[in-house]
């Protein structure tokens, strides 16, 4: 008797699952990612989430919500807004203000090639480019609004349930489907055509001999354990994307104002701890550091070379904190910076496809 009632149960519920409404399946154009050289050379292809592939139609509603002011409370803020195309989808000021004339503890890091990190923001709270667009919007310091209003106003738009419904096989617009076709747009966000990728796939580099002689010596600094020793932090010529993905202490600080990644683990041993950025387009991306104190790369460069604090959590791989930094040469500092300039990318700045469609 109990198993024909157990039987009778899961018929039931399996009945009334059958009849949930299904999510549409839209008849959408697959999107093909097309890698710049560097990356498709050195790269597998990033990982695409299952229930947010890549469409025409996804992308480019993602794009135009990207430029979309009426995603912030008063419709004056877009993500845009904080992450401007010309200067490599960063911020130019040291802290971004929000609607409210507030201003945010941290600089706007660049959008490069995201497809392939897997924590987002300064301290990693973001799992997922999916996850990092949903914060700003409902952040009070930032867009200050709520996906209530937002979808109200998208959904009282005809032009903007038109895109939906061709992007997503609905006309529903609600948080899930903005920030999916956002983080669709994001991923086509690839840099890889800057000089220094031109030299290592065999292409003119457009740069002189004098400057891309001081370039290349600046990577030989860049790699020597004894000189810069940069690359166990953005690694080297086989990681186009000049990053470990990880969260170091580098010094920055004897005392913490910013726990970092501390803030979001609540462990102690990670305060003061901030993901590791991308070396790509720094030309275009002043000021530094997640709190952008530096204006300049030569004042990076300073830092890493006789500014270096000690604090309980610092990294062990500012092995020279002692010394103040690694103690570089001027000639070595000048080379440096000519190697981080080598992997700027202006092409990816000026990329129509990137630029608001509004």
């Amino acid at each position: 008797m109990r198993l024909e009632k157990a039987y009778i149960a899961i018929l039931l519920m399996l009945l009334i699952i059958g009849c949930q409404p299904k999510e549409p399946t839209p008849n959408a154009t697959p999107y093909q990612i097309e890698y710049p050289v560097i990356l498709k050379e050195l790269l597998p292809p990033f990982d695409i989430p299952d229930d947010n592939p890549m469409t025409v139609e996804g992308v480019a509603l993602g794009k135009k919500l990207f430029y979309e002011k009426r995603l912030s409370g008063n419709n004056t803020m877009s993500c845009a807004t904080c992450h401007m195309p010309e200067v490599s989808f960063a911020d130019s000021a040291r802290l971004s203000v929000g609607i409210d004339g507030l201003l945010g503890n941290r600089n706007s890091p660049n959008i490069v090639n995201v497809g392939w990190m897997n924590r987002l923001f300064w301290d990693g709270r973001a799992a997922s480019v999916e996850e990092q667009a949903l914060a700003p919007v409902v952040n009070p310091v930032e867009m200050h609004s709520n996906w209530t209003k937002v979808a109200h106003k998208l959904s009282a738009d005809n032009a903007y349930v038109s895109l939906f419904e061709k992007a997503f096989g609905s006309t529903v617009i609600d948080s899930t489907r903005v920030v999916k076709a956002i983080a669709q747009f994001e991923r086509t966000l690839l840099s890889g055509d800057a000089p220094f990728d031109k030299f290592l796939t065999n292409q003119p580099s457009g740069w002189s001999t004098s400057d891309f002689s001081s370039a290349y010596n600046g990577f030989m600094v860049f790699m020597d354990e004894n000189k810069g020793d940069c690359f166990h932090c953005h690694g080297d010529a086989t990681n186009p994307l000049w990053t470990d993905n990880l969260f170091h202490n580098n010094g920055l600080d004897a005392t913490f104002t910013d726990l970092g990644q501390g803030k979001v683990t609540q462990n102690p041993n990670d305060n003061g701890k901030f993901k590791t950025p991308t070396l790509r387009n720094l030309l275009f991306t002043p000021p530094y550091m997640h709190d952008g104190r530096f204006k300049t790369l030569e004042e990076v460069v300073n830092h890493y070379s006789t500014g270096l604090k000690h604090s309980p959590t610092i990294d062990p791989l500012m092995k020279k904190v002692d010394l103040g930094g690694v103690n570089l040469s001027e000639t070595d500092k000048i080379d440096l910076v000519m190697f981080l300039k080598s992997l700027t990318d202006s092409s990816f700045v000026k990329n129509p496809a990137y630029l608001d469609p509004n």
